[in-house]
């Protein structure tokens, strides 16, 4: 645990005072699946979050891709709980980012076919084992060895025991994005998982690629997806404050990053957080940038920090409570409650205990409960 003032600085967003590396790894091989997709190196901030995040990221086609198999799997795996697109989409995202830029046809075929690097034992993409071919080349290419292929770079040799035909073409193509995401499901189920719970979500990631790095990277990814999936019931919130959490809630699963965000939308961060973390090569938000880029959609101009916002509209004091709060009130947090020069931290009230936010370095735009941060300073009503 570090001190108090450290781990609130790095809950906090862009102060005054502090106006002043994106890493690429890939996972090792297995011998089911290949985790290294030479298409992508995804920018991912120090806390191991990947840029994105949000169901727009990734091709409607694909997305209707995974939703299909989701509905599909249980007529091969009947005992399988809880398979959700997100689930899908993560390990997709990892694998191959969603096939983004290659050519989805209507009937799901990718073209061209995304093929991963010669399993040969050169070492390239991290490979040391020759893994023999077993397709003659009818799916990875080549006879002279073994590729993983397709979105969900399936080795040709695990595609013969799970494949499925999804589309209907009688046909189970691993370059066909519905036959790809169904196999997908299939081989996550197992015997019957049930993926509502984490240890069992953890071991069929694991069963995929038995990398503890791997094993983060999609959890994160699905950990994005879900939240960007979840819609909380605002049908009794209209007008202005209805734009603002519009505003805000489209931008569940964009990472945090610090100095990140503007009336525009999204943007590159600046160095550093008081616990030494860049938003220099993240695209997304701050704290008090998710609020500026909100408001902006209700035609309301916000100052650029927490504190700044806090002298905004109506304030309401911390001693009447979180039941005070109303959907679309701004909620500060404070080393000292009620001294507003310490607040280090804003939200946007959702109703029912709920606010969106952009929580620090390492997450991502998400809902989480009032009380998720610590010193409680109020709020202030804008609308």
């Amino acid at each position: 645990m570090t001190r108090r003032r450290s781990r609130k600085a790095t809950w906090g967003c862009l102060t005054v005072m502090l106006l002043v590396a994106a890493v690429c790894c890939a996972a090792p091989i297995t011998g089911a699946i290949s985790a290294v997709v030479a298409l992508q190196s995804a920018a991912r901030d120090d806390g191991g979050i990947a840029e994105g995040g949000t169901a727009a990221d990734i091709p409607p086609r694909m997305l209707t891709a995974y939703k299909n198999a989701v509905q599909q799997v249980g007529k091969y795996v009947p005992k399988c709980q809880g398979m959700r697109w997100p689930i899908l989409a993560g390990i997709a995202k990892v694998e191959s980012n969603h096939a983004i830029g290659r050519t989805i046809a209507g009937n799901g075929d990718i073209r061209p076919r995304i093929y991963g690097v010669l399993l040969n034992g050169s070492g390239a993409g991290g490979n040391t084992t020759a893994l023999p071919d077993t397709d003659n080349g009818r799916w990875d290419g080549t006879a002279s060895g073994e590729r993983a292929v397709g979105p969900f770079q399936f080795l040709p040799s695990t595609w013969a025991s799970i494949g499925k035909d999804a589309n209907g073409d009688k046909t189970a193509d691993p370059h066909n994005a519905d036959d790809a995401a169904l196999g997908a499901a299939v081989y996550l189920c197992g015997n019957g998982r049930d993926l509502t719970k984490r240890s069992q979500l953890e071991a069929a990631i694991l069963q995929y690629n038995h990398s503890t790095e791997y094993l983060s990277n999609v959890l994160s990814w699905i950990d994005q997806y879900t939240a960007a999936a979840k819609s909380p019931d605002l049908k009794n919130v209209s007008g202005r404050v209805r734009a603002v959490l519009d505003a805000a809630l489209s931008q569940r699963g964009v990472p945090y990053s610090w100095g990140g965000g503007n009336a525009s939308g999204k943007s590159y961060g600046i160095c550093c957080s008081p616990s030494g973390k860049s938003g220099t090569n993240i695209t997304g938000f701050d704290c008090s940038g998710l609020t500026l880029y909100a408001y902006a959609k209700a035609g309301i101009s916000l100052p650029r920090t927490a504190a700044a916002q806090a002298g905004v509209g109506k304030r309401i004091p911390p001693s009447l409570g979180t039941s005070a709060l109303k959907a679309g009130d701004l909620v500060f947090y404070a080393d000292v409650p009620g001294r507003d020069a310490t607040i280090y931290h804003v939200g946007i009230y959702l109703g029912s205990g709920q606010m969106v936010n952009a929580a620090r370095p390492g997450t991502v735009v998400r809902l989480d409960a009032v009380n998720a941060m610590s010193g409680y300073a109020g709020g202030a009503r804008l609308l």
